[in-house]
């Protein structure tokens, strides 16, 4: 096929005059047989370089994706353009998951969209065998080098299947962001007749400002002062879920139209939001980084981070959302440089934590090949014998199957692992190696902070992409220093709202009548936890008075319309009578009755010793009873906690009380902590 003809086909199919140079040669290899990866910017189009082959071929395109988002946009608009497309992730069930399988292996699909965990389905291994592959592709080709910045163990699969396919069917790898490390991880991996396009990474649209600060606070403050100057609409980024819900409440009590987005979300949700931020519903989507990967939105105007990434090229890659259609794009990155006792910067602490806590501990790893040598376990009955998070599990599996010492054995359509005899020793020169180039990384996103050459060149050059031109367009060449000089005004405002935001607590279910609550305050952004573990673990007495003062403030705020016949309480496990004492004050000032005929069946644990969900549900599971269940009959409840985490007991507490035919129960507590919502 010449270009002329392809030319000819791209217009009446995807409605494009012509290729760029750069997109022609990568498609007219691939229609050769060949391999090829493939590095532009976001933006560029690289995924017109799968998808117009694909259409060409006979048979299936597979397309390696960790990005739902992605898969959802790109299969609407292949199947408009009458391309049958599908995709293959969690966020389907089971059934029709199996039904596009099936659909793959009939040659009814042209294009397959499939999340790289899917390939432990044995479901998947088996389909693969019949299918009329024609393509693989591996979109965010940087997750399968240990040196990218979002290494997914399950991409490095890919790279078996890769190695067992013909050498004339060809593979793409594509990635808009990947060091000249990372490419070579890459190019090894994939091997064969390779060839790498590297583009052109600037991005000359983009007018790049660092704001200096000396507290969250001015953060807040500035943006409530000029968010809504900036033209267009876009994304906050913060580095915790947490920190969602504040900035956007705060934008709410500001007047900034905002909504908050991240992984914690249902999926429905998250659809929604996704809709909204594509049909300009928001100023701006305050998020965690989870949001953007994939969404094909070219005119999102600004993306400011509240919080410094891990590295440039973490960076480069979530500011590459923006400004895709060319216009003028504002990029704008806080740094709050106040130290603490130590010397270290506030914003230095949460990215050095994630590094930190990016791999497990050599004791945990020690843990897990210990349980496997006594016997074969599943990943849940690991987290339950080690009490580790699944997150940690599965980091600690995929390392210990790569060095060779555990296997996968499947047991059906279950999977267990098992210690091989004569395993070799955990060799952890690896570890330390990656740990020490993330700490290079992230020292290096501090030195773009405080850079004094131009934000573009700095960047680029770190990805390894040197160009000889000069650039304008940040705060080191023609633009102005941005300096936060809030009014009286807004910070008085700033004030009011923090007597006024109070932290949901989100257990409603359908197994139960529970709804949502309310917390005075986080446990670990205020002085509310340093008091709260004085009274509770330091013989400190009684909750204080400003405590039930500010919950009764939450109460009143979220709950005043609403009747409640009754006053329950969490009975204790280490803590004595203070949720009792607090409930009674509570009860006493609301004018609604206690009772005190909740009561433990069995003892339980502190909940803040178990690490994953799993056991946490398991400590409070059929732990409760209530000796009187008439008192409760179509009632409405108010139930009185003084720590909120996981909600397991919250949760295990209203099934019972539904049980019984309460109506309504509404937690309340003193605070909500924020570990598991990074």
């Amino acid at each position: 096929m010449t270009r002329n003809e392809a030319e000819l086909k791209l217009k009446e199919t995807f409605g494009f005059d012509k290729f760029y140079d750069e997109q022609w040669e990568t498609i007219e290899k691939l229609l050769r047989g060949e391999r090829m990866l493939l590095i532009e910017r976001t933006g560029y189009g690289k995924s017109l370089c799968f998808q117009f082959p694909a259409t060409q071929f006979e048979g299936i395109t597979v397309i390696f994706s960790p990005l739902i988002a992605l898969m959802r946009d790109q299969v609407r608009g292949l199947n408009e353009k009458g391309i049958p497309a599908e995709f293959i992730n969690s966020e389907q069930t089971q059934e029709e998951n199996s039904q596009i399988i099936q659909n793959a292996v009939d040659n009814k699909i042209k294009i397959l969209y499939i999340a790289p965990e899917r390939q432990e389905n044995q479901e998947w291994i088996e389909a693969t065998r019949k299918m009329n592959l024609s393509m693989i592709v591996i979109d965010e080709a940087h997750t399968i080098s240990v040196w990218g910045h979002d290494f997914r163990p399950a991409f490095r699969r890919i790279i078996n299947l890769v190695q067992l396919l013909p050498k004339e069917l060809p593979i793409l790898a594509t990635t808009a962001t990947a060091t000249k490390r990372v490419q070579s991880d890459i190019e090894q991996q994939i091997s064969g007749n390779l060839t790498t396009i590297r583009g052109n990474l600037l991005r000359d649209n983009f007018h790049l400002f660092v704001i200096e600060t000396k507290s969250e606070d001015e953060k807040l403050l500035w943006l409530a002062e000029n968010i809504n100057k900036i033209s267009g609409t876009g994304l906050l980024y913060t580095g915790t879920r947490v920190n969602t819900q504040i900035y956007a409440r705060w934008f709410d009590f500001v007047g900034v139209d905002s909504t908050d987005y991240s992984a914690g979300l249902d999926g429905d949700t998250r659809k929604e939001i996704e809709k909204g931020l594509m049909s300009n519903k928001w100023k701006c989507v305050v998020s965690t980084n989870a949001l953007g990967m994939g969404i094909d939105k070219p005119d999102i105007r600004f993306i400011i981070h509240t919080q410094i990434p891990a590295s440039p090229i973490h960076y480069y890659q979530e500011i590459g959302r923006a400004g895709r259609d060319g216009g003028k794009t504002y990029i704008i990155l806080f740094y709050n440089s106040a130290e603490d006792d130590n010397g270290v910067p506030e914003d230095y602490k949460l990215p050095k934590a994630f590094v930190d806590g990016g791999r497990p501990s050599l004791k945990k790893y020690r843990q897990v090949i210990n349980e496997l040598k006594l016997e074969q376990l599943g990943e849940r009955q690991l987290m339950k014998k080690t009490n580790m998070k699944q997150t940690q599990i599965r980091i600690i599996k995929s390392d210990l199957i790569e060095q060779g010492i555990i296997k996968e054995v499947l047991f059906g359509k279950s999977k267990k692992y098992e210690y091989q005899y004569n395993a070799p020793e955990l060799d952890t020169a690896k570890f330390d190696d990656l740990r020490n180039a993330k700490l290079k990384d992230l020292d290096s996103m501090v030195n773009y902070v405080f850079t004094s050459e131009p934000r573009m060149k700095f960047l680029c050059e770190y990805l390894g992409d040197s160009l000889p031109m000069k650039f304008e367009n940040c705060d080191n060449t023609k633009h102005k220093k941005i300096i936060v000089k809030p009014s009286s005004l807004i910070i008085e405002k700033l004030t009011d709202f923090r007597e006024t935001f109070f932290p949901i607590l989100n257990v409603e279910s359908r197994h139960s009548n529970l709804e949502n609550g309310v917390a005075s305050s986080y446990y670990g952004i205020s002085n509310v936890g340093s008091v709260l573990h004085r009274c509770k673990y330091e013989g400190g007495g009684d909750f204080p008075d400003f405590l039930l003062k500010q919950t009764l403030k939450a109460f009143r705020k979220t709950f005043e319309n609403k009747h409640f016949d009754i006053v329950i309480y969490v009975p204790p496990t280490t803590s004595g009578d203070l949720v009792k004492n607090f409930a009674e004050k509570i009860s006493s000032v609301l004018k609604v009755p206690i009772s005190h005929n909740l009561s433990k069946q069995h003892e339980t644990q502190p909940q803040k010793v178990f690490q994953n969900g799993i056991l946490k549900r398991e400590n409070v599971l059929d732990a409760f009873d209530y000796s009187d269940p008439n008192e409760i009959n179509n009632k409405s409840i108010l139930l009185i906690d003084d720590i909120f985490d996981s909600g397991a007991t919250i949760r295990e507490i209203g099934k019972l009380l539904t049980n019984f035919g309460a109506k309504l129960i509404i937690p309340l507590v003193i605070a909500r902590t924020v570990g598991g919502d990074i």
